[in-house]
């Protein structure tokens, strides 16, 4: 199997080529995650919408988390957002994403579900990384930080942070299994960064079900375990219709949120 990397507007570029010069390519697949779908339900691929390719499988997933230092004053998900109702300016996040992408949609998500209404009030500050983001956090210049679980974990062990919810569907394995979902807490907010394949949308039915059942057996796999746990992912699995429904379900959503920041492309 030959990789190739398109670089380019967040995959943007590597979708327009897909579509524009290998709508039929049976023998393609192309990587994609949270990121591709925020994309297009923000319209940021020219022209471009969840539609024209085929969603084939999710192969893991790195859980969103909010998380703030050792010694804040928020003990629970429920205790911060009390105080974003009350004031939506006296939390502050940090997270490694831009304003607008996938980790600070996720605060917001978590804040409608918390029946807070000027989501446009509360803080965010991107910065380049998630480490960064931490690394200012615990300089004591904010107050929670928005991302994912494998930006968070060294910190978490280190003693420096606590994890007050995982937006996972049920908890996490392992070393995270005390850390409590957002839904546990009264907040149904699942927000998986998962990782996964689309192919053109004009590939045959035979090849697309060719490469559900392979990336279903390879998902099934020890091997693939074991690269999940090297890499950081966390079980998150996908694929055929489900994949399909997943993914207009979540462009949807993100784009219903984003619409009423101003953050979809006319």
């Amino acid at each position: 199997m030959q990789t190739v990397n398109i670089p380019g507007a967040s995959g943007g570029v590597a979708f327009s080529h897909v579509r524009a010069k290998r709508n039929d390519d049976d023998d393609l697949i192309v990587a994609a995650s949270t990121a591709t779908t925020t994309r297009l339900a923000q319209r940021r691929y020219a022209g471009g919408d969840r539609d024209q390719v085929r969603w084939v499988n999710a192969m893991g997933a790195d859980y969103g988390i909010v998380a703030v230092p050792e010694d804040s004053p928020y003990d629970d998900l429920a205790e911060l957002l009390d105080a974003l109702e009350k004031d939506p300016q006296s939390v502050s996040f940090s997270g490694g994403d831009v304003v607008g992408g996938f980790d600070h949609l996720k605060v917001l998500m978590a804040a409608r579900e918390a029946g807070i209404d000027d989501l446009r009030d509360i803080k965010y500050l991107a910065f380049d990384s998630g480490s960064v983001a931490i690394t200012q956090l615990l300089g004591g210049h904010l107050d929670a930080f928005t991302g994912d679980v494998s930006e968070a974990m060294s910190f978490v062990e280190s003693g420096d942070l606590r994890l007050l919810a995982v937006f996972s569907e049920e908890r996490l394995p392992g070393e995270l299994s005390d850390v409590p979902t957002a839904r546990e807490q009264g907040i149904d907010v699942v927000a998986p960064n998962w990782r996964g394949f689309y192919v053109p949308g004009g590939v045959s039915d035979a090849a697309y079900a060719d490469w559900k059942e392979t990336l279903d057996t390879l998902y099934d796999s020890a091997q693939w375990k074991q690269i999940m746990k090297t890499n950081g992912l966390l079980p998150f699995h996908k694929s055929g219709d489900d994949m399909e429904r997943f993914v207009e379900k979540q462009v949807n959503d993100i784009r219903e949120l984003s619409e009423t920041l101003g953050l979809v492309a006319s």
